[in-house]
């Protein structure tokens, strides 16, 4: 069941799961708060540490607005520039992880954070599900030639064929570990559909795990492991109360580590056994329903979110009727609610050199009949 990957000579696989902690930006960019976080990670059992590196600018427009997560409605661009932590502090926060004999992951966002942190001299990478489809920035990170976990949620099977190519287009990439994934904060339990682990392993040839949005500790991570998971993701906080982006939906120290003895129990029990116990304990509809029926398709907690929270191409600055479009008048960014989605970021190469039809108002989407 499964199949293994490996990174810097361990093997993670059904029964030897890798546990993520996401910190996200939890830590505020707080050097003694991001300390303190790794340590209760790994008091927690965690095996591996995630930060976000972020770049505010290689993310969404200034004028995105205000955008609904777990706190409430944020200005989320303006939060992004204050999260902003220069490569010193994510050095320390990696150092710190490898002096607790965890794994250090990060998350870039554009071409900038992407170099910076290949710099560091990391062991993986990871993408987040909204750059799944940002092309230039997975051809970027399969040249790094590093493991590289793929976070495929609010995408379609085309859309993560069409990335898996872009990681390993001469099949001379890195290894690639899938995380299946709900794109809402917070996701609902049944949304998991948790048997396509298995189908997209047989379909992509790749490892799979997940990347648990949910608010339970324990249901999407056991079962996740019954399906064969390599690794489970989960964020991470000292308490859900914070001021974090993602602390309402993340699990605090104790809560985390019933997760990790879960998931331990649940890599002896095995596959049908993780099945039944949580059958009996949880009831049996609802771990038929988070089961699913392994079809690929748009959970419908995050379908409103396809073309919004993935990336499309946005004007940097207004655009002129007549302009031509160069360098540094587009760019992929991430749409979220009060701008409209442009066309897909593999479309740049065929959009530069073309004139703007009408106006295209800055930070709107560009579009067809834009051109």
């Amino acid at each position: 069941m499964g199949q293994d990957f490996t990174i810097d000579g361990q093997r993670y696989h059904a029964g030897r799961v890798l546990i993520i902690a996401e910190l996200g930006t939890s830590h505020r960019s707080d050097i003694h708060r991001a300390k303190e976080m790794v340590d209760a990670a790994a008091e927690s059992g965690a095996l591996c540490v995630k930060l976000q590196m972020v770049c505010a600018d290689e993310i969404l427009h200034p004028r995105t607005g205000a955008v609904p997560l777990p706190g409430g409605l944020i200005p989320l661009y303006d939060v992004f520039k204050r999260l902003e932590a220069g490569l010193d502090f994510y050095l320390a926060v990696k150092e710190h992880v490898e002096s607790r004999g965890l794994l250090f992951l990060c998350t870039p966002f554009g071409p900038q954070s992407a170099e910076a942190l290949y710099s560091l001299g990391p062991k993986a990478l990871k993408i987040a599900s909204p750059e799944l489809n940002y092309t230039a920035l997975v051809q970027q990170i399969a040249a790094y030639k590093l493991p590289v976990f793929l976070s495929c949620g609010v995408s379609t099977l085309g859309d993560i064929e069409e990335a898996l190519a872009a990681l390993s287009p001469d099949g001379a990439g890195g290894p690639v570990c899938l995380l299946h994934c709900v794109t809402a904060y917070p996701a609902p339990e049944q949304d998991y559909n948790l048997r396509l682990l298995r189908n997209l392993q047989g379909i992509f040839g790749v490892p799979l795990g997940v990347s648990d949005h949910s608010l339970d500790w324990e249901l999407v991570p056991c079962l996740a492991a019954a399906m064969g998971a390599a690794a489970v993701e989960k964020h991470f906080c000292l308490s859900p109360a914070d001021q974090g982006l993602d602390d309402p939906i993340a699990l605090p120290p104790d809560a985390f580590s019933r997760m990790v003895k879960a998931v331990h129990r649940a890599e002896t029990l095995g596959g049908e056994g993780v099945i039944a116990r949580l059958s009996e304990e949880r009831g049996a509809s609802l771990v038929a329903a988070i089961l699913g029926d392994g079809v690929k398709r748009l959970a419908a907690s995050e379908r409103e979110n396809y073309t919004r929270s993935n990336r499309s191409l946005h004007a940097l600055r207004d655009i002129a009727p007549g302009e031509i479009l160069g360098p540094g008048m587009i760019a992929a960014l991430r749409t979220e609610k009060l701008l409209r989605p442009g066309l897909p970021p593999s479309w740049e190469p065929k959009v530069l050199g073309r004139r703007a039809r009408a106006f295209i108002p800055a930070g709107e989407g560009v579009r067809f009949e834009d051109l």
